[in-house]
């Protein structure tokens, strides 16, 4: 049975668009050309972070995070940045009895964030910075497993990427849930991986409260 449901942050919870647009804006790139770049990056499987090497080799960063959090432009989201179908998604999963946390590759700052906007929603909510281990690295999905009170075949983890979310959370164990937003679960929809590997595909976060129903009625 699934009894927990732990989910990513960027293009799972929180649309990036914004947050990618004043990265454009900060390295002087029309918004457009930074999207095509970061698009075509994607589809070749290499890191997000190699669209920042195609504008500025050497770029870091880390370092031009802080740069723009001194200047007063720090990496930011809110509210109005969640997907719409976040908000009544986790109350009927809360309704369902699951048990609820947010674990994905943020900052600390991010974290903060998170925990503002989230922390009477879940039960959870842990970074990558918090523990020293980032997806894909096994690492992340073991602490995961080590901190929800739940069997590590309990545990849902819902994200946007197969690479980075879901073949790494399968094999730590885990049955995972595929969201088809953002530019990632785009690109790699029809991909075989997309196909065979998650326990669910879902268009809406909102599917995920039927299915687990379902998928707990059949393992009783």
């Amino acid at each position: 049975m699934i009894r927990a449901v732990v989910f990513d942050v960027g293009e799972c919870l929180v649309d990036e668009t914004r947050e990618y647009g004043t990265w454009a804006d900060w390295l002087g790139i029309p918004r457009h050309t930074f999207a095509a770049m970061f698009g075509a990056v994607i589809a070749q499987g290499r890191d997000y972070r190699d669209v920042f090497q195609e504008f500025h080799p050497g770029f870091d960063l880390y370092a031009e995070r802080e740069a723009r959090a001194a200047v007063g432009r720090p990496e930011h989201f809110g509210e109005d940045d969640l997907y719409s179908d976040v908000r009544p998604m986790l109350a009927q999963l809360r309704a369902d009895g699951l048990w609820l946390g947010i674990a994905g590759n943020q900052t600390v700052r991010a974290g903060g964030i998170l925990r503002e906007l989230f922390s009477s929603d879940v039960d959870l909510i842990g970074t990558s910075d918090d523990w020293g281990a980032s997806k894909p690295d096994i690492a992340f999905f073991d602490r995961v497993a080590e901190v929800v009170p739940h069997d590590v075949e309990e545990i849902l983890y819902v994200g946007d990427r197969v690479d980075n979310d879901l073949r790494p959370a399968v094999g730590a164990g885990m049955p995972t849930a595929l969201v088809r937003r953002g530019p990632w679960a785009t690109i790699q929809w029809n991909d075989q991986e997309a196909k065979e590997l998650p326990t669910f595909r879902v268009e809406s976060l909102l599917e995920l409260s039927p299915l687990i129903a379902e998928f707990n009625g059949t393992a009783r």
